[in-house]
């Protein structure tokens, strides 16, 4: 079954004037599209994209924010069968260059001046295979002379009239490119059969109660397998979703639009974690006491919920209390209405789970790559484990391969690498299972166990190996570091490459009387980093002594994505980073 028949056909016959999609244009509030109406939006653009000489098969490029043409355009071109290719956003011209001219992509969708003065400079070039840049707001500047269309005009005469294109499970949908930590972009194709069947097995999964009543946020990069595959899944059963095109406003965005369910990674967790905890320290001795009572009995009551037991009585009075006191807080400043989060990316320490467990807040821990449309693995409703990664989907099967990784089948597996026979070879093994290149073990409960990846396992000059991620949660948990990169390999003890979070060093400076001239002065400011020592001893207190990190430099700006230092999804590019910093590391040692 082709997917977009999947989405659109089925909610614009069950409930065609409930909203579908919302979104925000510049200067105006939030607007919603019922299904009737997103329905016909994306048979229009399905048309006209047939009309502009688009066939089954061909690629179509999507280089954009987030928005609600964003997603009409993907499934306008599921619809007729085309393949649609995102390209994040915050890719330059040379590596939009390079997805296009490796997928050939004939049209593609850009959304602001940025974007789509890179897709003209492609477009003119005699070796593209790109014929049509579609422009999805009316403000950027366009040449029209050079076979360009605002989507509003594209669409315009075509009809609403429509009968998508048929599809078998095994037909290509989309080919998605690796933003990847190392190396270069691979373009996975992931199969109408992945997504249906994913999307399937997570309804089979979780057993949602009144899923068309939800309301998701798209915050993420829709480029990004996991926020495309969750908006997917939530128009997929009926729930609205409203896309957010510059998650810097998500703050905003969350009071605005109050949102029930929203997909985030590790460190929108540990930001509002750190923050809580930094304003519950601030608080006299009696709010702390209330906040440390208030935590308590939310987990009290947490666990039992998490153990399917009934709530007493009594510890029911407490949490009533404790919400009124501080959860409801906490949870206002996210809309208010947040009840289920699914976390993917990297992983996620349990402390932080519990926090939002006890608080009222489901994160749903998950596991799964761009290859494995997503999800493999993920916290259910219930009788999860904090500190794992949750328990297969329906139709996936795992197993532990040689030097601990983990492999996998089932129905999210990717078709492959997009012209590259060899590479996808290599991630196979003989008898079919993927290979993860992540590191990890199944206890005795069939929940998975993340270790770390297996190209960052560390080994000392002593010997000792050392997984970098749950020390880089362990520090980035605290409200006064970002970002951090470890350091160990062949070395005789770790060090670290830390970015501070600016905005709380600020408040720091200010109480303290430390005059404000330039990061780069601040960073190198002995009282500050006499202040970092004492943090990070303290934050290290349960590590092993040859993990813990002996030496550090504090860095005056963050890692960036345009500078190639991290992905969209904020993972840092480790190779990147100690390649670029390599002169800074040695000082260290």
């Amino acid at each position: 079954m082709n997917l977009a028949e999947a989405i659109i056909l089925k909610n614009t016959e069950k409930h065609p004037l409930k909203a579908a999609i919302g979104f925000k244009k510049k200067d105006a509030g939030w607007k919603e599209l019922s299904w009737q109406k997103f329905g016909e939006i994306v048979f229009k653009t399905a048309n006209a994209l047939r009309n502009a000489g688009i066939q089954e098969n061909d690629k179509v490029a999507i280089y954009s924010d987030n928005s609600s043409e964003w997603m009409i355009f993907d499934l306008a071109a599921m619809a007729i069968g085309a393949i649609s290719v995102p390209i994040y956003s915050t890719n330059n011209a040379e590596q939009a260059e390079y997805i296009i001219d490796d997928s050939q992509a004939k049209i593609i969708l850009v959304g602001d001046q940025a974007q789509y003065d890179a897709a003209l400079q492609i477009l003119q070039k005699e070796s593209s295979s790109l014929e049509t840049v579609i422009i999805s707001k009316k403000a950027v500047w366009i040449k029209k002379e050079f076979s360009s269309f605002y989507l509003e005009d594209f669409i315009a005469k075509a009809s609403p009239e429509f009968e998508c294109c048929p599809k078998e499970y095994d037909d290509a949908a989309t080919i998605i490119y690796t933003s990847g930590t190392t190396g270069t972009p691979k373009g996975v194709v992931l199969t109408h059969g992945n997504f249906i069947r994913a999307l399937d097995a997570h309804f089979e999964f979780f057993k949602f109660k009144n899923f068309e009543e939800e309301l998701s946020l798209a915050f993420l990069p829709l480029t990004h397998v996991f926020e495309r595959s969750w908006s997917l899944l939530c128009l997929y059963g009926g729930a609205r979703v409203y896309f957010l095109e510059d998650p810097k406003n998500i703050s905003k965005a969350l009071e605005e639009v109050k949102p029930t369910m929203m997909c985030a990674v590790p460190r929108f967790f540990q930001k509002v974690y750190a923050g809580v905890l930094e304003k519950a320290e601030e608080g006299s001795s009696l709010k702390k006491k209330i906040f440390g009572w208030a935590v308590e009995t939310g987990w009290q009551t947490a666990e039992l919920k998490r153990n399917e037991r009934p709530v007493p009585f009594g510890l029911k009075i407490k949490e009533a209390v404790a919400d009124t006191l501080v959860f409801s807080k906490i949870k206002k400043r996210m809309g208010g209405r947040l009840w289920f989060l699914p976390c993917g990316g990297a992983s996620l320490s349990p402390e932080v789970t519990k926090f939002f467990e006890s608080v009222g807040i489901h994160v749903t821990v998950g596991y799964g790559l761009t290859e494995t449309t997503a999800t493999l693995t993920l916290f259910p409703l219930t009788h999860f484990e904090h500190g794992t990664s949750g328990k297969p989907l329906p139709g996936v099967e795992l197993r532990i391969g040689e030097n601990g990784e983990i492999q996998a089948r089932g129905n999210g597996i990717m078709k492959g690498y997009y012209n590259r026979p060899e590479e996808t070879r290599k991630v196979f093994t003989e008898d079919g299972w993927f290979k993860t290149g992540d590191a990890g073990k199944i206890d005795d409960k069939g929940n998975l166990v993340i270790t770390d990846r297996l190209k960052d396992l560390m080994k000392t000059s002593n010997g000792k190996y050392i997984a970098p991620q749950p020390v880089e949660n362990l520090l980035t948990n605290n409200n006064f570091i970002q970002q951090i990169v470890l350091i160990a390999e062949g070395r005789q003890f770790v060090s670290a490459l830390i970015v501070p979070n600016f905005e709380f060093l600020k408040d720091y400076l200010k109480k303290n009387n430390i005059p404000f001239t330039q990061w780069e002065d601040i960073v190198k400011n002995e009282k500050i980093n006499d202040f970092y020592k004492e943090k990070i001893k303290e934050l290290q207190g349960e590590l092993s002594d040859y993990e813990k990190v002996k030496r550090f430099t504090l860095m005056p700006a963050e890692f960036d994505i345009n500078a190639g230092e991290i992905t969209p999804t904020l993972k840092v590019k480790r190779g990147v980073v100690l390649k670029k910093y390599a002169d800074i590391i040695e000082e260290m040692y």
